[in-house]
């Protein structure tokens, strides 16, 4: 052992080993040299991660087997020549593990210290299955799959980020140009790309990811892991639990409700009045969650029944539920036949009994969902006499809106853009995003007095509007609390707009010493750095048609990131003149490569074809600051 332990005390090198083996999942006594900033975080010695690449380097440089892997005594030695008397405090933790709850301490980059992280066995089963399922197929994930849901293989399953970039496209098919995965001789670097590009893309489908990072995803670290994936595979499920995708939903709409109120509903709402729609159907009492009230699986039982009889009559299919299971006195045993019964219909997914008779709500919602999505069996829109009614779903710009925000950790979950922004609270958080000033104490939170209650969201909107106004100094004119709180569209994303526009340039402002960033800036940077790498191509403004084809955005990419760009991959024509296909093909390329070199980048394909100048700006915006955030490291 290197003598510098001499130097530390009994107790402070207990703590080193603790942080040590919570780095070490494979308990192979050592720890690659990608994972020492997590390492030193668990030691309590958080360093930049500028200074821990210099530390990387010079241990490369004096690593004799040239492993790459760091031993316990070459990390002590590391730790004890670093170490200054402003770290004296040491990181104590337990590991624990209870009635399948595992808890583990350590910090996420957003945690504080001695924070405990548990996870659920019950969660990471479903999960493999359901995985082992969606992606049996994929070429690129034979490596990985099927994994065992008795072992970790889950967590470790992440590292390349291949099985995530994957998931990702389950849940929402395309977001990832498969053309910019690596899938072959994966190096730490190339697996820390697809890390990097699954997270971007994620934050890019609503997912939050604010306080989720390459380092502890490698690193298998199960709450991060299993976070991220509940988040994309709820994508997935909620996606068409909307009227716009599946109109017979209107068939929900209960008496004396008007559509709207119908519209405004969450998923997780409309899955409930769903069950209790067949529940109704069947004869039978409802329930009002997804824990309590279905942990005698009755309603389960009578869901499935409704289900078969409503498929018997349109028929498309001809499975007769057995229902004697309802008359079975041992709860799990009740829920196992009800499992075998949901098996009849490719749908005994997410949930074992236990998980019923426990009331997972969580699990027990994914179930539902899927459920949902296989044989939603409602009538047509006629019988509720709105027949050829159609309604139009969410714009592409409300969606990324939409996605922004819940990307960034807004509570709540933003469903509906109008509706669930008119109490003025998520605005305020944005507003917080954008590092301006909201006195809480003037805010009215939920939950509102019975009578009186739009007046209080009233006048959180006056103040959002006011905190625009007068402290962001937006333009604002024309706009009104009573706007936000009314749900009007065009007011709505006015502000929405603004406030999505200075998030993302904030960070320009930051590295030009609070300069004011206006759209000139970022044209100018583009065009310059365009031409000082020799790229013979410049725009004339964000609504130039150039743009459509792809190729100026992907210009800009191999110059500030050069080797990235596969030139093979793009499309180009001698005429000049590209075909829709090849302009779509170059923007979903484009798109893929900002997010994989580590651009935030929320705009999407079609918004570039389409020229579309604000998602333009944000997508040159984001590869400015990522651009610039080289330059001064």
């Amino acid at each position: 052992m290197s003598n510098h332990v001499t130097h530390i005390s009994r107790e402070d090198l207990d703590d080193l080993r603790e942080a040590f083996n919570k780095i070490d999942i494979d308990n192979s006594g050592y720890v690659s040299d990608f994972e020492l900033q997590e390492l030193f975080r668990e030691a309590s010695f958080s360093l930049p991660g500028y200074r821990v690449r210099e530390i990387i380097e010079i241990f490369i440089a004096g690593d004799t087997n040239k492993d790459e892997k760091i031993s316990f005594e070459e990390f002590v030695a590391i730790y004890q020549e670093l170490k200054s008397k402003e770290f004296s405090e040491t990181f104590r933790k337990t590991i624990t593990r209870r009635d399948g709850i595992r808890s583990f301490g350590g910090m996420s980059e957003n945690s504080s210290e001695g924070t405990q992280h548990s996870y659920s066995d019950e969660e990471k089963v479903a999960f493999v299955n359901w995985i082992n399922k969606a992606l049996a197929r994929d070429p690129d994930c034979q490596h990985l799959l099927p994994m065992s849901p008795d072992d970790d293989s889950l967590f470790t399953s992440v590292r390349d980020g291949i099985l995530l970039c994957k998931m990702i496209n389950q849940s929402q098919p395309e977001t990832i140009d498969e053309r910019v995965i690596n899938k072959k001789k994966l190096t730490t670097f190339k697996m820390t790309e697809n890390l990097v590009l699954a997270l971007n893309s994620a934050s890019a489908i609503g997912c939050t990811v604010v306080s989720i990072d390459a380092h502890g995803l490698m690193a298998g670290k199960p709450h991060l892991v299993l976070g991220m994936l509940w988040q994309i595979i709820k994508v997935g499920l909620f996606a068409d639990i909307e009227i716009s995708k599946n109109e017979g939903l209107i068939n929900l709409l209960i008496d004396g409700e008007h559509l709207d109120q119908l519209l405004a509903l969450s998923p997780e709402e409309m899955l409930l009045r769903w069950v209790n729609y067949h529940l109704q159907n069947a004869g039978t009492a409802s329930i009002s969650n997804f824990s309590e009230d279905i942990k005698d699986s009755r309603a389960y039982f009578h869901l499935l029944d409704q289900i078969t009889l409503h498929a018997e009559k349109e028929h498309s299919m001809s499975v007769k539920i057995d229902m004697s299971g309802l008359y079975e006195h041992d709860l799990d045993h009740r829920a196992e036949l009800m499992l075998q019964q949901a098996a009849r219909l490719d749908c005994r997914q997410f949930v074992s009994p236990r998980d019923i008779t426990s009331g997972n709500s969580k699990l027990n919602l994914a179930f539902v969902a899927n459920l949902f999505n296989m044989h939603p069996t409602l009538q047509s829109v006629h019988m509720n006499g709105i027949e050829g009614a159609h309604i139009e779903g969410e714009t592409r710009e409300e969606k990324t809106f939409r996605n922004w925000m819940n990307s960034l950790g807004v509570s709540p979950y933003v469903n509906h853009l109008y509706s669930d922004l008119c109490d003025g609270l998520v605005i305020l958080q944005l507003f917080e995003k954008i590092n301006v000033y909201v006195n809480w104490k003037k805010v009215n939170n939920p939950p509102y007095p019975a009578l009186g209650a739009n007046m209080k969201k009233l006048e959180n909107c006056n103040y959002a509007v006011e905190l625009g106004r007068e402290v962001a100094h937006f333009s604002l004119v024309g706009i009104g609390g009573e706007n936000l709180n009314e749900g009007s569209p065009m007011h709505t994303l006015a502000l929405v707009w603004q406030l999505m526009r200075r998030y993302i340039v904030r960070v320009l402002s930051d590295l030009g010493d609070g300069e004011k960033v206006g759209d000139h800036v970022i044209l100018n940077w583009v065009n310059t750095t365009l031409s000082q790498k020799h790229k013979e191509m410049q725009i004339s403004s964000f609504k130039d048609d150039l743009i459509c084809t792809g190729l100026p955005v992907i210009y800009l990419i191999d110059a500030i990131a050069p080797s990235t760009v596969r030139w093979d991959m793009v499309r180009t024509s001698e005429t000049g003149q590209l075909r829709n296909a090849d302009k779509l093909s170059n923007a979903k390329y484009a798109i893929s490569l900002a997010r994989k070199i580590g651009a935030r980048v929320y705009a999407l394909p079609d918004d570039v074809v389409e020229v579309n100048p604000k998602m333009v700006l944000t997508l040159f915006a984001s590869l400015m600051g990522h651009g610039l955030k080289k330059v001064k490291q």
